[in-house]
């Protein structure tokens, strides 16, 4: 049996985390949208120049070059015995195109996981970020703290906090992924196919949580 799985996730929750453990456990391969962007732009394929000549204008790539490097990946045989993807779909109608997609493969989609996380956390998390200028060593003010606030373990500098780390960037994207996901929530919930997870747990337990929330015999 095979098994395919759509990570939701608000940006903070953990999604991609939980996505490569769960390819690890199952032994599936984990497709991420972002990575499948960079992998064609970076080796010049057909759908790489094409997603290119979009972003180089500023516009946004169409839904139908997404869907290509998406059925390529998943036309892999490595995929052939199931895949986590992560960061597609976006909207409903990808939503309805990746249905149709393992469909004309003979698959079908098994599952659809949304990692739940109160937003105070999400900030927490997300807000708590902070990098050093010179070795680009990573901190994080409630997980891994330096041992002088605000200052490198490694070479003293001052560690600095990107823009996209900062609180209004922050709940900005937390509003935005919340807005366009929704219609996406109601598509999955409407097949069965939506189960939540509390992701305000330890990394293992919500692992653990997903594992189970996998229907029986779907994994080898």
């Amino acid at each position: 049996m095979s098994v395919y799985l759509v990570m939701l996730g608000a940006p903070g929750a953990g999604k991609g985390t939980q996505a490569k453990k769960l390819c690890e456990t199952l032994g599936i391969p984990h497709i991420s949208s972002g990575d499948l962007f960079r992998y064609n732009i970076k080796n010049e394929t057909e759908l790489g120049k094409l997603a290119s000549s979009y972003i180089n204008k500023g516009e946004l790539v169409p839904d139908d070059v997404t869907i290509a490097m998406v059925r390529d990946a998943l036309s892999d045989p490595d995929a052939e015995v199931g895949a986590v993807l992560d960061g597609f779909p976006r909207t409903a109608t990808q939503a309805k195109a990746l249905e149709e997609m393992l469909r004309g493969m003979g698959r079908e989609l098994t599952l659809v996981p949304y990692i739940q996380v109160p937003e105070d956390e999400l900030i927490a998390r997300l807000t708590g970020r902070w990098m050093c200028p010179e070795c680009a060593r990573i901190y994080h003010s409630k997980f891994n703290p330096p041992k002088q606030a605000g200052v490198c373990d490694v070479d003293g500098t001052d560690l600095y906090q990107r823009d996209d780390d900062k609180l209004e960037t922050v709940k900005n994207r937390i509003e935005v992924y919340l807005e366009q996901t929704a219609p996406l929530i109601s598509y999955f919930k409407e097949r069965g196919l939506l189960v939540e997870i509390n992701g305000d747990q330890p990394i293992e337990q919500v692992h653990q949580d997903l594992l189970a929330a996998i229907p029986a015999g779907t994994v080898r």
